[in-house]
């Protein structure tokens, strides 16, 4: 159910109530970003985006026939050291807009013909993003709101969530915890996953597509990583297990040595044709296979 534009605004000031000591994500740095102190992931009260536009490179059922509204925010709450689009997330290139410059870029892209309003990266964004999305419904944004997040979530931050977005798209990344620490920094990420997958299941069901697009639900992506460093088989059984077989799984081969992974052996090059066919083997055999053909 979509809500109404005065409970927007409720929920994006009590997310912004959360800034003062900041516990938006796992990491719970507790920085006062009202006070214009950075967190963990860079930023600070407001939103700052790099980029936005009509996307053609995502899962079929996001693009269409006119691309996904993506609007791509500055910093990240991971840090992963592979990371492709690292200017954007590590070096947080990116212009500060108010929330009424916020909407009006979310306007633009309902304007556009877009599907969908793509927030890439919006973790701990999360405040801004709201208070600006209360400013678009009132004008007239009716765009289905997709989270697309690294998975590093907090429960309790995406029930305040619960009625604004349509379709979440976390990343499922690691199988286990001292590997996400090592290369993401997110500690407790693989212990973490499971309750985040579930409240976001619990919230918007599993993808529903009508005429090939998607309008709700929840899309999860797992991207191989070369020498098994993703634990791909236990993370696809672990969400077989937890959410069932119907689950959107878009299983990903296009890794490639980026950012610093160059200083990391087992990351140094990309996955071999028998690393992605065994993860690919591997959702097919658990009855994960709505999404093996996404993009």
């Amino acid at each position: 159910m979509r809500l109404l534009t005065a409970e927007l605004s409720l929920r994006a000031a009590e997310l912004a109530r959360i800034l003062e000591s900041c516990h938006l994500c796992p990491h719970a740095c507790g920085a006062n970003r009202l006070a214009d102190e950075v967190g963990r992931c860079g930023i600070g009260p407001g939103a700052r985006v790099a980029t936005f536009g009509p996307h053609f490179g995502e899962e079929r059922p996001l693009v269409g026939f006119r691309g996904s509204g993506t609007v791509f925010f500055s910093g990240c709450n991971l840090a992963c050291v592979f990371c492709q689009n690292f200017e954007t997330s590590q070096l947080r290139e990116g212009t500060d807009l108010g929330a009424r410059e916020l909407a009006d870029v979310f306007l633009s892209l309902d304007r556009q013909g877009c599907h969908n309003l793509n927030l890439v990266t919006p973790t701990h964004q999360a405040p801004a993003i709201v208070a600006a999305l209360a400013i678009a419904r009132e004008e007239g944004c009716s765009l289905p709101v997709v989270w697309n997040c690294g998975g590093y979530e907090s429960v309790a931050i995406l029930e305040l969530l619960k009625g604004i977005v349509d379709i979440y798209m976390p990343d499922a990344k690691y199988a286990d915890d001292e590997t996400a620490l090592r290369y993401s920094s997110a500690a407790g990420y693989a212990r973490n996953l499971g309750p985040v997958l579930r409240e976001m299941h619990r919230q918007v069901g599993d993808l529903s597509i009508e005429r090939g697009i998607a309008r709700r639900g929840l899309l999860i992506r797992h991207l191989v990583l070369p020498n098994g460093m993703a634990g791909s088989e236990s993370v696809l059984r672990m969400i077989a297990s937890t959410l069932g077989t119907t689950t959107y799984v878009n299983v990903m081969n296009q890794y490639r040595p980026a950012y610093q992974a160059g200083e990391y052996p087992g990351l140094a090059r990309r996955p071999s044709a028998a690393e992605i066919a065994r993860a690919m083997s591997c959702a097919r055999a658990l009855g994960l296979v709505r999404g093996l053909d996404a993009c």
